[in-house]
């Protein structure tokens, strides 16, 4: 885009006229030039008489209509431009005037109500510039669904995104849920109620940090599949289900044209990570997608993340901490800048450290994405993350999701980010008209810094086959002021007046003038979050234990000779697979080692437990070496091999193994090679069987009274009163090690509090307990442990915040 000011940017607003823009056929354009008039037949249209003083007469325009379908010659007539005393504005610069509203307004895609141009999303015939929020609607419940968007809105927010899981909506091939927290429609409902838009990522690969990147297992059973590339099998039932989703969707009258408020919709997610991996087989798969998504006739656009070849009419879009610098840009000058996933932390896996991301930070890039590459839409990934409930997690993430957000796991704001990110949202909301409609311009301010300018003296508006190009008699100007200096604040000098720029920061002035945020200068208050232990569990008499069963060799339904892989074997419907098998020994002491391509083991020879050992999230492979003490004749050695989600990026994911890969047995005089010995196999555990987490199951079953010697691969059960009030609730398993925990049957996710991170202290130790799953009396609260721990210790603890935002 050229630059349309002189290097002093100092803007003062041309007194401009009305006239209107309209749409000429050929044949219209070729009567007016046989007339002879040049058109001035439009200026009678147009109903203005002819002014000579200050007007540019009769400039020639070719555009793209709004429609995006074909090129027409449009006819800009009297465009009078007052030369304001501090603009100096020549032809050069008029051509250059001209031109942005030709690359502004060509090349409009209309999905109905929903279009756009190469500055952003147009809805019901306006420009709008968009803050959104991702909220992924199994991540939290129902009930708290209204609170959290409640909170967006509040926070600055015109839509919110989620992306549609379909391993939760189709567990089962041609089996569908849409119940409770899978209930898309009533989220998407409860969207429009608040009055927001909804951005929807169907994928329906995306993922996500959710469990084998939302595809369902079952897919892996399908002959000759190969996911994510230009494989008839794969994307049969990827077009099946994208079908059934929009369907959906189209039933319940949820696209905008039909009223609703989705606006915008993902095909794939992050492609061009994986592509090259697929070798001839990646780019077709990419058109077929974009062609199957567009053909399903939504009425809104489509998107894809992180793929800069995207098909028109698809828009490419940018995914990370810094599309400002690092977004290459919309592939065509007739589409948008969007950012899909400005990351406000990151996802944590068991061991590491909790990401952070600064308010200062998050609002620097947001401002230079907008000033910097025109940016029209930003989506905060994410807003609220939430909760892992289940196994839902991928492989080693931890159960809460992005609890940095500016919405906390537990539904809390969390301040300053969301505050500071607040006033950003409406300083740039209250200069969008300029950027939406203005010139361009940049001018340095030193050596790291510069001024990008947004001026506008128009306005454009469509509709339907024409556009309307308003001069405004009181033009617009706003200002970014840039300093990309890491390490130094600098004061700058700009039409006149002195501003001082922190290190890193932008201050935007939206009348040129007055600084009304600065990215680096946080004015709202800090909030902390405190836990209050409400109810405890420190009585042995409030427990109950059920101790798991090992199996043997020879009591299994299934059998190999070989090392089975561990999720083949399980399907998914268990995170545990014991593998089994027997040898014969005089009275020995034997090396065990036993080689796992993840996520960990329990090792125990003949009832007893041996040793433990596990991968890690970058290396999920390890091996365990213990010392055993064999018994003469007859030895049981059971292995249980235990996956913490199952991997969720990366090419050829059907082709994933994990499970043991080898067992060696090395004494003083040989080594016995196990692994192709005879072997049975157990899926899951005897408690996910008799559904000790059920009340049904958990009232038939034999409980004992907690030991005074904790066992590994034990049941513990209790029961409470809910805490009155209505702060958020969590349990602390600081005292525990490793399992799962279920409320009321609501399984709240796994915890491993014994992997600690580097400082020493656990991954996770409170573990989100929804309101809507308890009742007042009574609560069920069932745990198992696989590790050597008493739940004595463990409380059930009110969250609050405490600290007050400016």
């Amino acid at each position: 885009m050229p630059t349309m000011l002189p290097n002093e940017p100092m803007i003062r607003s041309p007194a401009a006229r009305r006239c209107r823009v309209q749409q000429y056929d050929d044949g219209e354009e070729d009567r007016e030039a046989k007339n002879g008039d040049g058109g001035r037949g439009w200026s009678r249209w147009a109903g203005e008489p002819k002014r000579e003083v200050g007007s540019v007469e009769e400039d020639y325009l070719t555009s793209i209509d709004a429609t995006g379908l074909f090129v027409k010659r449009l006819v800009i007539q009297r465009v009078r431009l007052l030369f304001a005393q501090n603009l100096r504005l020549d032809w050069l610069s008029c051509f250059g005037l001209l031109m942005v509203v030709w690359t502004t307004t060509r090349g409009g895609v209309e999905g109905g109500q929903v279009s756009y141009d190469g500055r952003s999303l147009i809805i019901e015939g306006q420009r709008k510039l968009l803050f959104s929020g991702s909220i992924h609607y199994p991540r939290s419940t129902p009930d708290m669904w209204p609170s959290l968007i409640s909170k967006a809105k509040h926070g600055g927010l015109d839509v919110i995104e989620t992306y549609v899981f379909w391993n939760l909506h189709e567990p089962r091939h041609g089996q569908y849920d849409f119940k409770g927290r899978h209930n898309i429609v009533r989220f998407i409902r409860e969207i429009q109620a608040h009055g927001l838009y909804a951005f929807i990522r169907i994928g329906p690969f995306i993922e996500a940090e959710w469990t084998y990147g939302g595809l369902p297992f079952w897919l892996h059973d399908v002959p000759g599949i190969v996911y994510r590339s230009d494989n008839e099998p794969f994307k049969y039932h990827m077009q099946n289900f994208t079908t059934k989703i929009v369907n959906l969707f189209k039933s319940e009258g949820l696209y905008a044209p039909q009223g609703g408020p989705i606006i915008l919709q993902q095909i794939e997610n992050e492609y061009k990570n994986a592509e090259r991996a697929f070798h001839e087989k990646g780019p077709p798969y990419v058109q077929w997608a974009a062609a199957m998504a567009v053909g399903l006739q939504t009425g809104v656009p489509w998107v894809m993340c992180k793929q800069d070849d995207a098909p028109d009419p698809v828009i490419n879009t940018c995914n990370g901490r810094t599309c400002g610098e690092t977004f290459v840009g919309p592939n065509s000058p007739n589409k948008p800048a969007i950012w899909t996933e400005n990351w406000t932390s990151f996802y944590q896996v068991y061991g590491d450290k909790t990401p952070l991301r600064s308010a200062e930070d998050l609002a620097y890039n947001v401002a230079l994405f907008i000033a910097r590459k025109n940016g029209s839409f930003v989506n905060y990934y994410m807003y609220h993350g939430g909760t892992n409930f289940g196994r839902t997690g991928s492989a080693f993430v931890i159960t809460s999701y992005y609890d940095e957000a500016p919405i906390d796991e537990y539904g809390l704001i969390r301040q300053p980010k969301w505050g500071h990110l607040k006033q950003l949202h409406s300083v740039i909301k209250s200069c969008s008209q300029t950027l939406l409609h203005g010139v361009i311009s940049v001018s340095p301010l030193g050596q790291q810094q510069e001024v990008r300018l947004a001026s506008s003296f128009f306005r454009i508006d469509f509709v339907f086959s024409f556009f309307i190009l308003s001069f405004l008699d009181s033009g617009e100007c706003a200002a970014f002021l840039v300093n990309y200096d890491r390490r130094t604040e600098v004061v700058v000098l700009f039409q006149n007046i002195h501003y001082k720029l922190p290190a890193t920061s932008i201050s935007i002035l939206p009348d040129c003038a007055t600084e009304a945020f600065n990215t680096a200068k946080v004015t709202t208050q800090s909030y902390k979050r405190s836990t209050l232990p409400t109810v405890k569990f420190n009585s042995v008499d409030r427990w109950s234990e059920f101790r798991e069963a090992i199996p043997v060799f020879g009591e299994t339904s299934i059998s190999s000779n070989s090392l089975l892989e561990h999720m083949n074997t399980t399907k998914d419907k268990s995170d545990y697979l014991w593998y089994i098998t027997s040898v014969n020994s005089s009275k020995a002491q034997s090396l065990l080692t036993v080689d796992s391509r993840g996520h960990a083991l329990h090792a125990f020879v003949n009832g007893e437990h041996a040793g433990s050992a596990h991968g890690d999230h970058k290396n999920p492979a390890f091996t365990l070496e213990r010392t055993i003490n064999l018994q003469h004749g007859r030895n049981n050695i059971s292995l249980l091999s235990l996956t913490v989600g199952l991997p969720n990026s990366g090419a050829y994911l059907e082709r994933r193994s994990l499970g043991l890969d080898g067992a060696r047995l090395k004494n003083s005089q040989a080594t016995n090679d196990l692994t192709n010995s005879a072997w049975g196999y157990q899926v899951g555990l005897l408690g996910e069987r008799l559904q000790l987490h059920t009340e049904k199951g958990s009232s038939a079953a034999l409980w004992s009274k907690l030991s005074a010697s904790p066992k590994q691969l034990t049941w513990y059960k209790t029961y409470f009163d809910a805490p009155e009030g209505d702060d958020p609730l969590a349990i602390n398993l600081g005292s525990m090690g490793k399992g799962e925990a279920w409320i009321n049957g609501h399984c709240i996710g796994r915890y491993w509090v014994s992997f600690l991170k580097a400082d020493g202290s656990p991954s996770q130790t409170w573990y989100h307990i929804p309101k809507s799953f308890l009742k007042p009396k009574g609560n069920r609260l069932v745990l198992f442990e696989e590790e050597s721990k008493d739940p004595l210790n463990i409380s059930i603890d009110v969250i609050s915040i405490v600290g007050s935002a400016s």
